[in-house]
C-alpha cells in the first residue's frame, strides 16, 4: 500500500513537471507583437521600453546603406504607419511589401530603434514554374 502511494506521488510529480515545460515552452515560442495602430494609441507609455511591432513593410520606404549598415523603412498596419531604424544587413528575405516583425525601442522622435528583425513569410505556397 505504501509503496502504490509512493508511485502515485512520484508520477504526478512527474505529469505536473512535463506540463509546466511544455506550456513554458509555448509561451517561450509565441511571439507577441502590437501594430502600429496600437504603438501610436499607447506611445507615452510605449518609450523607452522594449518592444515588438508587427505590420508590412510598406512600398518604397526601405533605404540601405551598406557604408554603415543603416537600413530604414515603414511599418504600416493599413491604419497607421511607423519609422523604423536598424543598424546590421537586412534579413535574406526581407523585402519591401513583406510582413515583418521589429524588436527595439520606441524613441522620443517616434522611431522604432530595431535591434532585430523577423520576416514574416507568406503563408501562401505557390508551386515553382516549370522550365521550358
Amino acid at each position: 500500500m505504501m509503496r502504490r502511494t509512493r508511485l502515485l506521488i512520484a508520477a504526478v510529480v512527474v505529469v505536473a513537471a512535463l506540463i509546466y515545460v511544455i506550456i513554458g515552452g509555448i509561451r517561450g515560442a509565441v511571439v507577441y507583437y502590437i501594430t502600429p495602430s496600437e504603438l501610436l494609441a499607447q506611445a507615452e507609455q510605449a518609450r523607452e521600453k522594449t518592444i515588438r511591432v508587427g505590420g508590412r513593410v510598406v512600398p518604397g520606404s526601405k533605404t540601405w546603406d551598406p557604408a554603415t549598415q543603416e537600413l530604414r523603412f515603414r511599418l504600416t498596419d493599413g491604419s497607421a504607419t511607423v519609422a523604423v531604424q536598424y543598424h546590421g544587413a537586412p534579413p535574406g528575405l526581407f523585402t519591401e511589401g513583406q510582413g515583418a516583425i521589429v524588436e527595439g525601442s520606441w524613441d522620443q522622435a517616434g522611431v522604432v530603434r530595431a535591434r532585430s528583425i523577423i520576416v514574416k513569410h507568406s503563408e501562401e505556397y505557390a508551386p515553382p514554374t516549370p522550365r521550358p
